[in-house]
């Protein structure tokens, strides 16, 4: 199966109104970076047991390891959770970048390290989130 489809097939899983907001959440994503890699990873470890929430990755970068090491992963990914929808944004090297630029403009949201989370896309400053998109994009 490829990918695109997996993560369709994900969001169809969705209640709502959370499905609406990923898919929303997911075109304007699309639209800042049409044609990125697509990454869809289920949130089980190789036995099959849940390990983490299902998330959606975009773009791709070598993420380094502590001991040199490094591999492929998504630059920005999305996350619906039990309270509402994560992003993340991966491979900022500043931790304090995402809360000293976009906690105070990006609305009704918890802003950290590399985590902006928030209950429904309504309670964001649209703008804001572009931006924030972008920034995930250029990171690397």
């Amino acid at each position: 199966m490829d990918t695109l489809k997996e993560i369709q097939d994900f969001i169809a899983t969705l209640s709502e109104p959370k499905r609406s907001e990923i898919n929303e959440l997911h075109d304007v994503i699309m639209q800042q970076n049409p044609g990125c890699t697509l990454w869809f990873l289920d949130g089980k470890d190789s036995s099959g047991k849940v390990i983490a929430n299902p998330n959606i990755g975009y773009g791709t970068q070598m993420m380094p390891y502590a001991g040199g090491k490094s591999r492929e992963f998504y630059q920005l990914g999305i996350s619906p959770n039990q309270t509402g929808i994560s992003i993340y944004i991966m491979g900022l090297n500043d931790k304090n970048y995402l809360n000293e630029n976009y906690a105070a403009t990006i609305g009704k949201a918890s802003v950290t390290g590399y985590c902006i989370k928030f209950k429904s896309l309504k309670d964001l400053n649209k703008d804001v989130l572009i931006q924030v998109i972008k920034k995930g994009f250029e990171a690397n």
